[in-house]
């Protein structure tokens, strides 16, 4: 793609992201169902927070095209390297995990991830725009240019610390509420739940590791050290 496609590619995936994010976080609190949104809000939702990450994936990468187009190379090597770690280590594994997570887990019981109440707050296009149309954007990016990736063990590492983080705040809010963030989480005994993390985590390195290889497949090998 020409860089002046790109830049407007992310521009509009930037302000795409940014709309979707603030609609989301700025449900009116009268509208909001009980047994949802309550210590931590909308921010212990991995959902929620995929879309903030994507908003700020495709905000450093409009500005990495632009300084292209400015031919401020020296910036623009900065911050296209931030612009890669960020999507090789969350932007597309994360989201791809949201997407194919969320919607496993709704056709099986959608209650234990999506509340029947939701359907009177969040309209069918937002649920849409949070949980399914994330995926073909992240994979539209792949197509759309190449990424370089880090090396293997730094990447994952970067990876796994973002999940520790991310599964040390749903037990804190358990911790503090006495209610996990997933009505799922309260089937598994302590030994259960520390599995299903597990598995969480390596499935969300699968899809690293899939992110990765669709890159090298189309773009062929690109990787950088740090």
């Amino acid at each position: 793609m020409e860089i002046s496609t790109l830049a407007t590619y992310h521009c509009l995936a930037f302000v795409w992201y940014f709309f979707i994010a603030y609609s989301i976080t700025h449900i009116r609190t009268e509208e909001r169902p009980s047994e949802v949104f309550l210590y931590g809000g909308q921010w212990k939702y991995l959902t929620v927070l995929n879309l903030v990450l994507q908003a700020i994936f495709y905000g450093v990468s409009f500005l990495a095209d632009v300084l292209r187009l400015i031919k401020k190379l020296r910036c623009a090597k900065c911050v296209i390297t931030s612009r890669d770690l960020l999507f090789s280590v969350l932007a597309f594994p994360v989201s791809t995990f949201v997407s194919i997570s969320f919607w496993t887990l709704y056709i099986y019981n959608r209650e234990l991830v999506y509340p029947k109440s939701l359907d009177g707050v969040i309209p069918l296009w937002l649920n849409h725009a949070m949980h399914t149309a994330v995926l073909p954007f992240a994979v539209l990016e792949i197509l759309a240019m190449p990424h370089r990736y880090p090396a293997k063990k730094k990447g994952l590492i970067l990876l796994g610390f973002v999940t520790f983080l991310y599964i040390s705040w749903v037990l804190w809010i358990y911790s503090v509420t006495g209610e996990w963030v997933y009505p799922l989480f309260a089937l598994f005994s302590p030994a259960g739940l520390a599995a299903f993390f597990t598995g969480s985590l390596a499935v969300i390195i699968s899809f690293y590791n899939f992110g990765e290889f669709l890159n090298r497949m189309i773009w062929g090998q690109s990787k950088f050290c740090f």
